[in-house]
């Protein structure tokens, strides 16, 4: 049995220690919850898969849609920011002299 542990943000969490204490706990832990970010594979799984480790062949993944303006509002909003950062350089360099 293998443990595998998603890791959500490398740089802000480690989570090497949580890793290390549900493997010494494995004889008790019968199965991750709904909101665990680990969960047990089976080395039989793991050969079956040919030693692909992709967490998307062991656990299903639930995305957020992410939901964007079109690229007309996007270019729109860009050209709108630009006329103001252009304003305000002209102000600047009047201010500057």
């Amino acid at each position: 049995m293998v443990l595998a542990s998603m890791i959500s943000n490398p740089i802000k969490e480690n989570d090497i220690p949580d890793i290390v204490e549900k493997w010494n706990k494995r004889a008790q832990l019968k199965a991750p919850a709904k909101v665990d970010k680990w969960f047990w594979v089976e080395k039989k799984q793991i050969v079956e898969n040919k030693y692909d480790l992709s967490i998307n062949r062991y656990k299903t993944m639930e995305y957020e849609e992410v939901v964007y303006d079109s690229p007309k509002v996007i270019l729109a909003g860009l050209k709108k920011m630009e006329k103001e950062i252009q304003k305000d350089l002209e102000d600047l360099g009047e201010m500057i002299g």
